[in-house]
């Protein structure tokens, strides 16, 4: 006989040993009982085992998995995702005396169950390439959701929305990507890309945070390789000359690039401008152009304690 102790109305009742109510209780997994293990008593039978129903060797290899409880369920989609899908089948016995399929799908998910489903697919397959964490593909799937939901970018490739709504999911979550980063993953143009972006912003009604030249300087130097104490000047250099205005109108990335090349080229560590485009998506020129505007003025841009390899005034002159 089980006794059950009085708690909290809404807690669920704790089968116990009325002679020792607190025995903590023996499961025999093989009988389904619950035993006390002061006198042997059964107080609880049939007990359902909620443990896998396999075993598991260890001279078996882990190539399939054992489960049978289908796909997590995606919140994401009309129904969360529980459907069932029947494969193909080989034998004859799934074919009817004419050569058709005996057993065939209906209607298992809709057409924009379907299209969100190949949307976030290939916004994995963009966020695994450029090494993005879960929670930025979460992001870029729900935004994803609102604008298709709203139908307010009719006309538009799925694919450019979705490559939209990952640059959008960088800057909100404070990882930005820059446009070329998002496009060398994606089979879209930089151009589609833009023009996606601000029409999103436009139909969810919401804003990104402005891009400085601080939120790529971390990663740019760690792409090159730079110490950091490269990486400390290249972002002192660069919001140095922010705040005098030597670069009005220039791109937060430009600056960056020619505030990385002038403290490589102040360190023993020296990169070329060609090195440095490679890994900001700028070009030769577009380094050049910032760094003459920064250079007349360099001796006030470097950090006090910097610990110069070559002197200012002998920094390439471009």
């Amino acid at each position: 006989m089980a006794s059950t102790s009085r708690g909290d109305a809404l807690a669920l009742p704790r089968v116990t040993c009325p002679n020792h109510p607190d025995a903590i209780l023996v499961e025999d997994y093989r009988a389904g009982d619950m035993i006390c293990p002061e006198c042997g008593l059964v107080v609880g039978d049939r007990v359902i085992d909620v443990g896998s129903e396999w075993r598991t060797f260890s001279n078996e290899k882990a190539l399939k998995d054992p489960s049978r409880v289908g796909d997590a369920q995606n919140p994401l989609l009309n129904g969360g995702d529980l459907t069932t899908m029947i494969s193909k089948g080989t034998g004859a016995a799934s074919f009817d005396e004419f050569g058709n399929s005996k057993y065939q799908n209906r209607r298992t998910m809709s057409s924009s169950d379907r299209a969100m489903l190949n949307a976030f697919k290939e916004i994995s397959t963009m966020a695994d390439r450029i090494n993005l964490p879960r929670n930025i593909i979460d992001r870029t799937n729900n935004l994803f959701k609102q604008v298709y939901e709203q139908k307010s970018l009719k006309g538009r490739a799925n694919d450019a929305i979705a490559s939209a709504c990952l640059y959008i999911a960088c800057r909100q979550e404070g990882v930005p990507r820059t446009f070329k980063e998002i496009c060398a993953v994606s089979r879209i143009s930089k151009k589609e890309i833009g023009r996606c972006f601000k029409l999103i912003l436009k139909a969810l009604e919401t804003s990104v945070d402005l891009i400085t030249t601080g939120d790529f300087m971390s990663r740019f130097c760690s792409n090159l390789g730079l110490p950091k104490q490269v990486q400390m000047a290249a972002t002192f250099i660069a919001r140095k000359a922010v705040e005098l205005d030597l670069v009005p109108g220039r791109s937060p990335i430009s600056v960056a690039a020619a505030a990385i090349y002038m403290a490589s080229q102040a360190s023993a560590e020296k990169k070329t401008q060609k090195e440095i485009g490679d890994i900001a998506g700028v070009a030769d020129v577009t380094i050049r152009q910032s760094y003459r505007l920064i250079y007349p003025r360099a001796a006030e841009l470097f950090p006090p304690d910097f610990k110069f390899d070559t002197p200012v005034d002998k920094l390439p002159q471009l």
